[in-house]
């Protein structure tokens, strides 16, 4: 169906496939938001990670799982490797 909607509004855009973004108008929507795709979908979600600072540094909300930290450690390490 989304495929058809493009198709039909931006008819020979290069823009294709489908979107892995999901974005919202508020802070509050966004949070709620991502934890029912991460509950519901039994996926892995990590946030907020903050970008444009001069050293790595990022969140974690005070319900996270021993699984959160880890994740969130490893990406931090890897955007420390990056700079």
């Amino acid at each position: 169906m989304c495929q058809k909607l493009q198709n039909l509004k931006h008819h020979g855009s290069p823009l294709n496939g489908n979107a892995n973004v999901l974005i919202f108008p508020n802070l509050d929507t966004g949070n709620i938001g991502y934890k029912l795709v991460q509950r519901l979908a039994k996926a892995e979600a990590y946030g907020p990670l903050c970008q444009g600072i001069s050293k790595p540094v990022n969140d974690l909300s005070r319900g996270c799982s021993s699984q959160d930290v880890a994740g969130v450690i490893a990406i931090t390490a890897v955007q420390a490797q990056q700079n």
